[in-house]
């Protein structure tokens, strides 16, 4: 009977275990697993363009981008990731005609790459910026069988900055992101940054990488954080090296010393706009926060691009 009961004991250690590991590897998978469709995204009410949107500003605004394109070719650049996975991981360079050291470094979102990122590099290129705009890892043309959420990619940030002072050792650098490019330059903003990085700007990104997943978790699955989180928290740092809970724009916030304008939509409900309160309040150096009133996610240039613009240029003209 003993007998029996230690084999049945054992028999549901191993189910459970099996159970654990196949929930975490398919939220992994669903995810995080770089070059998979993610079928998510599709459709996706809280990614529906807002009526905020004026069809006029965004017509114009694509028209001016489309002719950007086809007046400037981008230059490739490339950086091989300094963890033991040696990725190579590739950038658009876009060399300014007028000679001065301001440079950005514009950062996509989640399953976009720096071919989705025209308007910005464009704004930036048509105020005097060189640019450089990276494809994170496992998306566009970098290499990556997993999507960092900016927490390595932070790693990788720091040689894309050196990189570019080894071009220009005068150059006056600004961080620029949209979205997980919003997460990507606030985790970076808590590393030890050159003085050649004076501001960095942040569009709409999470406040960690746990925050947005329990949010999507429970409204995409209607699945509460444990033991669901745990499990793929688990696969993650298998996988992909890193864990879901420390991978946190808060605590990178709270530790920058470099200037942060953030700028969130009020509508915004695929990164909650509250969590922009969670970012601004945890930085403790120069800052300003832009709310867009009925921009939803990623939405805040189309739905006020003057007032975007002109917020960026007034606090990144402070520090450069």
């Amino acid at each position: 009977m003993k007998k029996r009961i230690t084999i049945i004991l054992g028999l549901l250690i191993v189910v459970m275990g099996v159970t654990y590991i196949g929930v975490g590897n398919y939220f992994y998978n669903f995810a995080l697993k770089a070059n998979d469709e993610k079928e998510f995204m599709d459709d996706n009410p809280h990614l529906e363009e807002s009526i905020a949107v004026m069809a006029e500003v965004a017509e114009a605004a694509e028209l001016a981008d489309n002719q950007f394109e086809s007046d400037h070719g981008a230059t490739a650049m490339s950086i091989v990731s300094k963890d033991k996975l040696q990725l190579n991981l590739q950038a658009d360079f876009y060399q300014n005609g007028k000679e001065n050291h301001k440079w950005a470094i514009v950062v996509h979102g989640y399953t976009s790459s720096a071919e989705g990122m025209t308007r910005y590099v464009r704004n930036f290129y048509e105020q005097g910026f060189h640019v450089v705009a990276p494809d994170l890892r496992g998306h566009g043309e970098s290499e990556g069988e997993y999507i960092g959420m900016g927490w390595h990619d932070r790693l990788d940030m720091l040689q894309w900055i050196n990189g570019i002072i080894e071009v220009d050792p005068n150059a006056e650098i600004v961080l620029f992101g949209v979205s997980m490019g919003g997460a990507t330059v606030m985790m970076t903003a808590g590393e030890d940054l050159p003085s050649n990085v004076k501001v960095i700007v942040e569009d709409c990104g999470y406040s960690s990488v746990s925050d947005v997943f329990v949010y999507q978790l429970d409204d995409l699955f209607g699945l509460p954080e444990f033991p669901v989180m745990n499990a793929a928290n688990t696969v993650t740092n298998i996988r992909a090296g890193y864990d879901l809970y420390e991978a946190s724009a808060v605590d990178q916030v709270a530790k920058s010393e470099k200037p942060i304008l953030f700028i969130h939509g009020n509508q915004d409900t695929f990164v909650p706009y509250e969590m922009l309160d969670k970012v601004y309040d945890a930085a403790a150096v120069e800052k300003e926060k832009l709310i867009i009133n009925g921009a939803g996610h990623g939405e805040a240039e189309k739905v006020d691009p003057q007032a975007y613009w002109r917020t960026i240029w007034e606090f990144v003209g402070r520090f450069m």
